[in-house]
């Protein structure tokens, strides 16, 4: 059951300041009093220490204190309030969530297709992160000081599947630092049209935003951020599809999609990269161009999703089996290959 959004948030362990004054040593001195405490508490982030700085929750010799940028002496003895995280902006908002796993640090979820995950321009509410404040309250004991869950990675609107927040600072801090070590498992299940070669393979190349439309992303040759897309054909579904296994290396927009459009094989039902010709669908066969016509979104599913508790550092798991949109496409694609 949802706490209230306005009760406090609980005291966080994971967070919790080292007991007693934090005094500077002779190897401290003349060191950014920012960095200084950032390096005596890995549980903040830079930014957010300076935060508090900025805000007067850091004191030393009974004075507040005020600039990031102050010079530490040793012998200095400093110590720092935290104060209690303060709602989110985005309202939360009780909608029906499937949740896989939830523990005080973190929480999975299995997103439908058509749920934003972000509130943004054109979806202001209505989204996962609204919804997560609503099941969450007070357990959210804040992400850079507001009570909201921390997003590590994110789902586009219509692609279906699991989906990792955290709950706290900490917990934001480490997972991000494991995205961008390459050690989250990723797993996706997509529809492409026809059969890339080889089976087995990987998809490199730079994503940026389109040199025209600047709507889209694309592999670019300059100002790019490299990309790397491992991908394995699981079973071609008759002559004009095949279900393919993607695994990410890195994590840019849109990158599956534009991967595999950029081998000249995208996703089923992507109204961005994947141009439907008519010799396309006429080789799904009339069952199968009619069950991609009902499907109204891009064949990509999140199907499985592997991390370390940022706490305990156990390993955790979690698969999530094809919806059931997917599946009908993918049994009448079957039927024209027979």
């Amino acid at each position: 059951m949802s706490a209230p959004e306005n009760e406090p948030a609980p005291p966080d362990p994971l967070m919790a300041i080292p007991p007693g004054p934090i005094e500077a040593g002779p190897e401290d001195s003349g060191e950014r009093l920012d960095r200084f405490l950032a390096r005596r508490l890995p549980a903040f982030s830079r930014s957010r220490l300076k935060q508090l700085i900025e805000a007067g929750h850091v004191g030393a010799g009974g004075a507040t204190l005020s600039d990031p940028s102050r010079r530490v002496k040793p012998g200095q003895v400093f110590t720092l309030e935290l104060p209690s995280a303060v709602a989110a902006k985005p309202e939360g908002q009780a909608m029906d969530l499937a949740i896989v796993y939830e523990d005080e640090d973190v929480i999975v979820v299995d997103k439908p297709a058509g749920l934003v995950v972000h509130p943004a321009p054109g979806n202001p509410d209505q989204t996962l992160v609204n919804a997560l404040i609503a099941h969450c309250g007070a357990s959210l004991s804040g992400i850079g000081g507001e009570r909201r869950p921390g997003i590590v990675h994110r789902l586009d609107k219509d692609t279906s599947g699991l989906i990792v927040a955290a709950k706290n600072d900490a917990a934001h801090r480490a997972l991000s630092a494991d995205f961008a070590a390459r050690r989250i498992d990723r797993r996706y299940l997509a529809l492409v049209w026809g059969t890339p070669l080889p089976r087995d393979g990987k998809i490199e190349g730079a994503i940026g935003r389109h040199p025209v439309d600047r709507k889209r992303m694309a592999v670019v040759k300059r100002g790019g951020k490299p990309a790397l897309t491992r991908y394995r054909v699981m079973e071609p579904l008759g002559p004009g599809a095949s279900l393919v296994e993607c695994r990410l290396a890195t994590g840019r927009t849109h990158q599956i999609r534009v991967h595999l459009a950029a081998i000249g094989h995208p996703l089923l039902g992507d109204p961005v990269y994947g141009r439907v010709t008519a010799e396309r669908r006429s080789r799904l066969g009339p069952v199968g161009a009619q069950a991609l016509k009902g499907l109204g979104r891009q064949a990509l599913h999140a199907a499985s999703l592997g991390f370390s508790q940022p706490r305990t550092g156990q390993r955790l798991s979690f698969e999530s089996p094809l919806p059931e949109d997917l599946v009908r496409v993918i049994n009448a694609l079957k039927m024209n290959a027979i």
